[in-house]
């Protein structure tokens, strides 16, 4: 018995040592069958690294002499295959000579797995992603675990494969399937991989050593490329649907703002069907895209990302939570939460709102939940709560009652006499002050802020907001909570729209002065997408709600004054109205389901100038670093996580605060100057510029 994690091998006898490998257990079994188990030394999970590659080719020599009568290649990670890459190796690379020897190196190593004189197999849980697929691929054979994953999520990084995989995968697996997947990252399941011949048996644990030897026999019926895959390589009909490829990643990405895929395409239609010139310029082409500012700055989200979860901490004891009022937010909060496994009550003083939430919770699962009893359970522990009873037993009540300081007093005041002691009442307000909201409380010091953004199921930010009462400890395991239900936190100390609402108010309303300039919303939605923002500011306001903009507004120009544009009159002639935006199917556009009519507008001629790219962009870096000079947040990195992860600011260009960084801190500036001589004193450099770095 090999005990991996949880995970029994039953491997046969086995030699005495385990070999002289730091990142391997090498053994061979009574039928002289070799298995090769990743074990990456000091990780909870396998990732390829150039010393990693190094041992690989070392192990290959063995078995080479060796001859075994197979090669079984599986992980000793209870967390899957093996994850990728090791992203670390990537940051700062600015050679591409270099890059591209590196990978040299480990195509050749990756190129004498797949040339070993043995029947080779790839036995894969959890997750083979990246790198690791590309191992697998070298394979002869793939057999899957149920629960396994498979992917190639390097368009993430600005990267494609680079490992072979962009020539093993097109070979194997149709292209017009293939390509897809490698274009936008997606992971697919082992039954799904069966059925596009990626892998050739899906199996369970208790029966992988039975598969293995029908495997290394000959007897397994394995997947083979189809006759449609050699005639997809033909030259003719390569060239028309790679033109329909760059069509669709037109769809989601500009070419200049995101050059991965494109270039994979390139590599498909110039060499698909060469195995030999495609491994080659495949390469030279990774090491291309290793050196952009697009990979390394995504490489950068990638570690801000991890970062912040980090904060998170861990020890998470929340096990009930309470939400008060059934709209857009606090439905899709409650629905989010008993979606990772937490016992929800949900309360509104309407019934009508919590079958809205209930509907479109069931929604949401049918998307995110692979099977039929996820769904059910999900929606089992979706409970409506009419009559608020939930409030006793709660570990932690989230308020999202309108933006009404009087109306979230009155809330308070009803509850918190039936709290259980230690129990959190967190407010999920988009703006208001935690010190204004607390003067009525008789415990403040269990009031805290979880500002979610919406949409809440695509979001991954949550704000954590303390005041100078609030309980650490409280604080500590609101924190680990956000952690739990798999979001990040960013704590911020309570300040008028906190971080990320007072950087994107002055975006939203400069956005509305052009319309009072007559500049058509299409055009000033296209300036921001022409800086690589996934949607323009007038679509992102209906997105959040017109009146919620408006609170808003209003909120943060109670405090900063002129600091922001003015609010026009006909907003809140349109928020008077009912035209509030998607939850009313009508704001500045009409929308259809989730979807906005942007058909209308001027001519697609009608091309946006830099200095309304710059009157929308650079107010965000401006108050991001007025933000970190009156230590709302206390670091830099995270405020660009927070923008990034909370707004979709542009993630290719590594936050509002890199940015400034990368433009230069003294071209920000004298823009900024410019602009305030202009159009006035809203666009005046914060006195945090002096200082930064």
């Amino acid at each position: 018995m090999n005990v991996l994690g949880d995970r029994v091998l039953e491997l046969g006898p086995k030699s005495d040592a385990e070999g002289p490998y730091k990142n391997f257990r090498l053994t061979r079994d009574g039928d002289g069958v070799a298995w090769l188990l990743f074990d990456r030394e000091g990780t909870s999970a396998n990732t390829l690294s150039a010393d990693l590659i190094e041992e690989l080719s070392n192990v290959l020599s063995e078995l080479e002499t060796a001859r075994p009568t197979g090669l079984v290649i599986r992980s000793a990670k209870k967390s899957g295959f093996i994850a990728g890459a090791d992203v670390n190796a990537f940051r700062g690379a600015t050679d591409v000579t270099a890059v591209e020897a590196e990978i040299g190196r480990a195509h050749a190593v990756i190129d004498r797995l797949e040339a070993l004189r043995v029947p080779s197999v790839a036995v894969i849980h959890g997750f083979c992603l990246g790198g690791g697929l590309e191992v697998a691929l070298a394979c002869q054979m793939r057999i899957a675990i149920e629960d396994a994953r498979f992917g190639f999520p390097e368009v993430m990084l600005g990267l494609h494969p680079g490992l072979g995989g962009t020539v093993r995968f097109t070979r194997l697996v149709n292209p017009m399937q293939a390509m897809p997947l490698m274009l936008t990252g997606k992971t697919i399941d082992a039954r799904r991989a069966k059925s596009l011949g990626l892998v050739d048996a899906v199996t369970q644990e208790r029966h992988v050593l039975n598969a293995v030897k029908e495997a290394v026999s000959g007897r397994l019926n394995r997947a083979k490329p189809g006759f449609l895959n050699s005639v997809l390589s033909l030259g003719p009909i390569k060239g028309f649907l790679a033109s329909r490829m760059r069509r669709e990643a037109g769809k989601a990405a500009r070419e200049e703002h995101y050059p991965a895929p494109y270039a994979l395409i390139d590599l498909w239609e110039r060499h698909g069907g060469d195995r030999r010139a495609m491994l080659s310029a495949e390469k030279a082409s990774f090491a291309r895209l290793m050196v952009t500012p697009t990979a390394q700055n995504l490489i950068r989200v990638f570690f801000l990302r991890e970062q912040m979860k980090k904060l998170a901490g861990s020890g998470n004891r929340i096990e009930h939570v309470h939400v008060i009022g059934a709209g857009a937010m606090g439905g899709d909060i409650a629905a989010w939460c008993a979606g990772q496994d937490l016992r929800v009550t949900l309360a509104d003083m309407k019934p009508e709102p919590i079958a809205g939430a209930i509907k479109r919770a069931a929604d949401l699962y049918g998307k995110i939940l692979r099977k039929r009893t996820a769904v059910r359970d999900a929606l089992d522990r979706l409970m409506p709560d009419m009559q608020a009873e939930g409030v006793r037993n709660a570990d932690l009540i989230i308020e999202a009652v309108p933006e009404k300081l009087e109306l979230k007093q009155k809330v308070y005041a009803d509850l918190e006499p039936k709290m259980k002691p230690g129990a959190i009442l967190a407010t999920n307000t988009s703006s208001i002050p935690l010190q204004d909201l607390r003067t009525t409380l008789q415990k403040p010091e269990r009031l805290l802020g979880l500002h979610f953004f919406n949409p809440v199921s695509r979001l991954q930010l949550i704000e954590v907001v303390s005041h100078d009462g609030t309980d650490a400890q409280l604080l500590r395991e609101a924190l680990a909570f956000v952690g739990a239900i798999d979001r990040l936190p960013l704590p911020v100390k309570s300040s008028p729209g906190f971080l990320v609402n007072r950087a994107l108010t002055p975006y939203m309303l400069e956005a509305m002065l052009m319309l009072d300039e007559k500049i058509d919303k299409t055009v000033i939605d296209a300036a921001a997408k022409k800086f690589g923002m996934p949607m323009g500011p007038i679509e992102l306001a209906d997105q959040v709600g017109l009146d919620i903009c408006l609170d808003v507004g209003d909120m943060l120009r109670s405090k900063f004054g002129d600091a922001l544009p003015p609010t026009p009159a006909w907003l809140r002639e349109k928020v008077a109205r009912g035209e509030l935006g998607r939850k009313s199917g009508k704001g500045f556009y009409t929308w259809k389901g989730d979807k906005a009519d942007t058909s209308s507008g001027l001519p697609a001629t009608s091309e946006p100038s830099a200095e309304m790219i710059d009157r929308l962009i650079l107010p965000i870096s401006n108050v991001c670093v007025a933000c970190l000079r009156e230590g709302i947040v206390d670091d830099a990195d995270a405020v660009d996580g927070a923008v990034i992860f909370g707004t979709g600011y542009a993630p290719f260009r590594g936050g509002p605060l890199n940015y400034a960084r990368t433009r230069g801190v003294e071209n920000v500036v004298s823009t900024l100057r410019a602009l305030t001589e202009k159009f006035g004193g809203r666009f005046a450099p914060d006195a945090g510029w002096e200082n930064f770095k």
